[in-house]
């Protein structure tokens, strides 16, 4: 009986961290091709203290509790490249954008813990 319970936690855990479909991923190394693209949205949703911290200058902040509120002022038929400081929020964050009808959603693997200028 405890091994169903353990195998239904890990099934809802993967379920939850499992990308929304057409979310494409790309590392930081294909960013450095990428960020001075200028039809693309850089969106960064780490907290403002994070991102006053260490950031990419072409990447707007957005923390990822106010996207929901701020996602009208990005351009749904429009890339937008997503970052946060390991991947994680920024996954959440490129759900939120897939979910809400953004076309075009890319997520940085790594985020800025794996970033080298």
């Amino acid at each position: 009986m405890e091994w169903i319970i353990i195998a239904l936690l890990v099934g809802f855990v993967v379920w939850r961290m499992k990308p929304a479909k057409g979310v494409r991923s790309l590392s930081t190394a294909q960013l450095k091709d990428r960020v001075n693209d200028q039809n693309v949205q850089c969106i960064d949703v780490r907290t403002p203290a994070e991102y006053s911290g260490r950031h990419i200058k072409q990447f707007k902040n957005i923390p990822l509790n106010l996207l929901s509120t701020q996602m009208g002022t990005l351009k749904k038929d429009q890339e937008v490249i997503v970052i946060c400081q390991s991947g994680m929020r920024s996954a959440k964050a490129a759900n939120q954008l897939k979910k809400a009808g953004f076309v075009n959603v890319t997520n940085v693997r790594g985020g800025m813990s794996a970033w080298q200028e």
